[in-house]
C-alpha cells in the first residue's frame, strides 16, 4: 500500500514535534534500517570487523543487537498505532483483519526475497527476517488487543522461563542428554522435524520455529514501553521509567547468561532480557535528547530510512544484484571497490567497511526521493 500522506510527526520542509509522534522513535527506526544493511552486506564477507559481525554462537556484538532492536520499536509501534483506535471502539474484527493481511504481505515478500536471484524454488528457505518480523507483529499485535500491560509483562516473563526451562532440561533427542551447541540442541532438532525447505546453516536456522517465542518477548518488552510512552505521565517520569526499566533488565539478562548463555541463533533467554535492556537505554536517552530536549540535528537521515522501513530493506536486497552479484569483466562492484581500497594500502576490513557504507548511501538515495514526494510505502 503506498499513502501519499506525509507523518505528522514532521513536514517534508522542517521537522516539527507532534504530540501524537516520536521523532525519536522514527529516527531509530530508520538507522536501524540504516545498520541492517550496513551488517548485511559488506564489501568483503571475508573480512569484516568483529563488532559488525554475528557472534558465531555465544555471545553479543554489536550486529546482534540489530534485529531484537527493531522487534522493540515493532512493540513500541504497535502501541502508537492501535490504542486510539481501540479507545475509539474500532471493531477488533477490522483490526485483525488489517493486522493479519499486514503480517501475510511481509512474509511474502520475505519469501521473494529468499528466491533472489536465481528463482530456485527447489531449495527454498522458509524463514527469514521479514519471516520472523511477519509472525512478531501479528503476535503481539493480538496479544495488544486482548491483554492490558501487566498480562502482557506475565506472558513475556512465562514465555522465556519456560523457553529456558526447556532447553536446559530436555535432553535433545538422539544426543540422551542437554545440548546447546550449533546444530545439537532441542531448536535444531525440533526444526529438522517441522521446518520445511533449506536451513541457513545446513542443519539448523537463526530464525528457527521455536526462537520464535522469545523473539515476541523481544516486541512484548517494546509494547510495554509503548505503554508508558502513551502514558499521561510527565515526560521526564517516562525518561526515568525507561532508563531504570532498561538498567534493570539488562543486568538481570547479564546475570541469567551466567548459566544460560546469551545466544541470538538460539534466542535464549538472557539474550531477551540484554538486548531488550539495552533498546530501552538508548530509545529512553534518544527520547530525552529529541523530543524532550529538542535537538533534532542528525536525526534527518534516520527519519527518511525510517519513513519507508520495510521498502527499504527490500530495496536493499534488490539493489544487491547490481552492486554484489553481478559480473563484470568476471568481477563484481564490490570485488572492484574493495580491490580498489585495498590497492591503496587499506585493511580489507576497512575497505569491506567503506563500501559497505557506499551501499548504505546507494539506498538512501531512492528513501530520499520517496520521502520527498510524501510516498510512504505499506505493506
Amino acid at each position: 500500500m503506498i499513502a501519499p500522506t506525509t507523518p505528522s510527526a514532521f513536514s517534508t520542509g522542517s521537522l516539527e514535534f507532534s504530540p501524537t509522534r516520536l521523532i525519536s522513535l522514527d529516527a531509530l527506526r530508520g538507522f536501524t534500517i540504516a545498520a541492517m544493511l550496513l551488517v548485511n552486506f559488506p564489501g568483503d564477507g571475508d573480512h569484516v570487523y568483529h563488532p559488525l559481525q554475528h557472534t558465531k554462537w555465544n555471545g553479543l556484538s554489536f550486529t546482534d543487537l540489530i534485529a531484537p532492536f527493531f522487534l522493540f520499536i515493532i512493540g513500541v509501534s504497535i502501541v502508537f498505532a492501535y490504542s486510539k483506535r481501540l479507545e475509539s471502539g474500532a471493531p477488533k474484527k477490522v483490526l485483525y483483519r488489517k493486522i493479519i493481511v499486514r503480517s501475510v504481505r511481509i512474509f511474502a515478500v520475505g519469501m521473494f526475497l529468499n528466491l533472489l536471484p536465481t528463482f530456485d524454488f527447489a531449495t527454498i528457505r522458509w524463514t527469514g527476517t521479514l519471516h520472523r518480523i511477519a509472525f512478531v507483529f501479528l503476535i503481539c499485535s493480538v496479544i495488544f488487543l486482548n491483554t492490558n500491560w501487566k498480562q502482557q509483562a506475565w506472558i513475556g516473563m512465562l514465555t522465556l522461563v519456560v523457553y529456558w526451562l526447556a532447553l536446559t532440561q530436555i535432553p535433545t533427542p538422539g544426543y540422551g542428554k542437554v545440548m546447546l551447541e550449533p546444530g545439537a540442541n532441542l531448536v535444531a532438532w525440533f526444526d529438522n522435524l517441522y521446518l520445511p525447505g533449506r536451513m541457513w546453516q545446513g542443519t539448523w536456522d537463526p530464525e528457527s520455529i521455536l526462537s520464535t517465542f522469545p523473539s515476541v518477548v523481544s516486541g512484548l518488552t517494546g509494547m510495554l514501553a509503548g505503554r508508558l510512552m502513551v502514558s499521561p505521565i510527565p515526560r521526564l517520569e517516562k525518561v526515568a521509567y525507561l532508563m531504570t526499566a532498561g538498567l534493570f533488565t539488562a543486568t538481570a539478562g547479564y546475570f541469567w547468561n551466567l548459566t544460560f548463555p546469551s545466544n541470538e541463533n538460539l534466542w535464549t533467554s538472557s539474550f531477551v532480557l540484554i538486548t531488550s535492556g539495552f533498546a530501552a537505554l538508548l530509545f529512553g536517552a534518544v527520547y530525552f535528547l529529541v523530543d524532550i530536549l529538542g535537538r533534532t540535528k542528525g536525526t534527518r537521515p534516520g527519519i527518511i530510512f525510517g519513513a519507508n522501513a520495510i521498502a527499504v530493506y527490500v530495496m536493499g536486497d534488490l539493489l544487491s544484484i547490481l552492486f554484489y552479484y553481478l559480473k563484470l569483466g568476471g568481477h563484481s562492484l564490490n570485488e572492484y571497490g574493495v580491490s580498489a581500497l585495498t590497492g591503496l594500502g587499506f585493511d580489507p576490513r576497512f575497505g569491506s567497511m567503506v563500501y559497505a557504507l557506499f551501499f548504505v548511501a546507494v539506498n538512501f538515495i531512492p528513501a530520499y526521493i520517496l520521502y520527498r514526494n510524501k510516498i510512504f510505502i505499506k505493506l
